[in-house]
């Protein structure tokens, strides 16, 4: 492999015993571990290791296997965040997994088996070294291998290039060694500066899978750390390679950094870096374009601002607020950006569509983009008010404002800054009251037109059914059946 990096030396039961390592930790100001010692990093995270996690390292190992957890389980029970995913490692084959793990699953080429237990499902991967990584993604050939430290050094970044558990049974006679905590990188010593550095040389890292690159601008905004400057600057030389990513990989990156307290650490990065560029041209040509928000920021600052205004529990407003301006560059002409949300939401399509986000998601991201220019005026009658609702649907009014309050910060105004919260307090009002806001809400419908008037099936029909539509909007009180078939006699004469 490339670049290999040399692997130090694990610190084993007997040095810890020894005291060759101080076994002390303490608790950073915001209160998540940063752990000072192998020995303290292999006590918290035997404290934190569910039971289900247990008993398969004890099967693995009775068996005559080493067996560690592995991964970015460690590297967040050591930060003090709840670990999503406990990951194994092991030298025992996948077939023999199958062969000793009641319901493990074997379907893919690179080692890993399936294996669901209370808590969630449990991924066990052989050790193993990857090679000859031709197309910037994945491995075009790997070989198991026996040891954890050779399966440490494929891994991207020192903080998840760690593992506890231990080697295979001794011989005969022996002692029965603890579990340790193996850390040929210094992945703890990154841990407690809150740095990101790639495993050995990072430019080799990159080119073997160029998504290590969108993946470290999003760990620096989801854990908070900084990127260290050898391996940001392999990110800004080899940004280029991130063309060859499928839409669905670096679409599954992007929505873990837009869950981020402040999504904009990642984006800058990743706008500083090049990588932008690359996934959004459109995004990119956000930068050095002058707005009248707030002074001394370009309409990219303002982009920022927004998302990390929008609430993070809401992902489909976060995603909707790095694109709401995505059409500004396009149109814009002496400081206007006229029609900027009908191009923004074309754009933010074929964005969405090439990284093959979900098409609910697609559609909900659209219609905010599109919308977002609403300019309310406390004249608005209620008609407009129930015309507003329906151009937008009832399912995205919340979404709406929500993205309009995080664009009010995002220019430097109060969130509920030009009437919004007198808007949602009329919208929530009209909504109460069950007002007509689609044609399934009318008292008579398309059968009735046919039955009561000889219509047929066609565009009279839905002409026909859309006037009384707009006419129940404008005046609730007409939605009974023998006005609704009276006014639709008098538009069928004067068709």
């Amino acid at each position: 492999m490339a670049g290999l990096p040399v692997p130090g030396s694990q610190l084993s039961s007997e040095a810890a015993a020894s005291g060759e390592a101080a076994a002390s930790g303490e608790a950073a100001a915001s209160g998540e571990a940063a752990m000072t010692a192998p020995t303290a990093a292999s006590a918290a995270v035997a404290a934190a290791v569910p039971p289900s996690v247990v008993e398969l390292l004890d099967s693995l190992w009775t068996a005559g296997h080493a067996a560690y957890v592995v991964g970015g389980s460690l590297r967040d029970v050591l930060l003090g965040r709840e670990a999503a995913d406990w990951d194994l490692a092991t030298d025992a084959r996948p077939e023999r997994l199958v062969e000793l793990l009641h319901g493990a699953a074997y379907e893919n080429r690179f080692g890993t088996v399936a294996l669901r237990r209370e808590g969630g499902v449990h991924e066990i991967t052989t050790f193993r070294s990857e090679h000859e990584y031709a197309d910037f993604r994945r491995p075009h050939r790997f070989e198991f291998g026996d040891t954890i430290e050779i399966d440490l050094a494929r891994r991207d970044f020192t903080v998840n290039a760690m593992a506890w558990g231990h080697p295979p049974p001794p011989e005969p006679g022996r002692p029965v060694p603890e579990r340790a905590f193996v850390d040929p990188y210094d992945g703890l010593g990154d841990l407690r500066a809150r740095r990101l550095r790639a495993v050995g040389e990072p430019v080799a890292r990159f080119e073997e899978d160029a998504l290590r690159m969108v993946r470290a601008v999003r760990l620096a905004a989801t854990l908070e750390f900084e990127v260290e400057p050898l391996t940001l600057a392999a990110i800004r030389d080899r940004a280029d390679l991130a063309r060859h990513l499928s839409g669905e990989r670096i679409a599954a990156e992007l929505e873990k950094l837009l869950a981020a307290p402040r999504p904009s650490t990642g984006l800058q990065l990743m706008a500083d870096t090049g990588l932008l560029a690359v996934i959004s041209p459109d995004l990119a040509r956000q930068r050095g374009i002058a707005q009248s928000k707030i002074s001394g920021e370009d309409l990219w600052d303002h982009t920022l601002r927004t998302v990390d205004a929008a609430p993070a529990d809401r992902p489909v407003v976060r995603l909707a607020a790095l694109l709401h301006d995505l059409g500004k560059p396009a149109t814009s002409s002496d400081g206007r950006f006229i029609g900027h949300e009908t191009v923004g939401a074309d754009l933010a399509r074929a964005l969405l569509h090439r990284l093959r986000f979900p098409r609910t998601t697609q559609e909900r991201v659209v219609l905010l983009v599109r919308q977002h220019m609403f300019d309310y005026k406390s004249t608005w009658s209620d008609a407009a008010v129930r015309r507003f609702i329906m151009r937008v649907g009832s399912h995205g009014i919340d979404e709406l404002f929500a993205l309009r309050a995080a664009d009010n910060v995002g220019s430097g105004i109060p969130a509920d800054s030009n009437g919004l919260e007198e808007l949602r307090r009329r919208v929530h009002d009209q909504l109460e009251a069950e007002v007509v806001l689609d044609r399934a809400d009318l008292a008579v419908n398309g059968d009735d037109l046919i039955a009561e008037l000889g219509l047929t099936p066609g565009p009279t029909l839905g002409r026909i059914l859309d006037s009384l539509l707009d006419r129940v909007i404008a005046d609730p009180a007409l939605n009974d059946r023998p006005t609704l078939l009276m006014l639709a006699q008098a538009m069928l004469t004067e068709e």
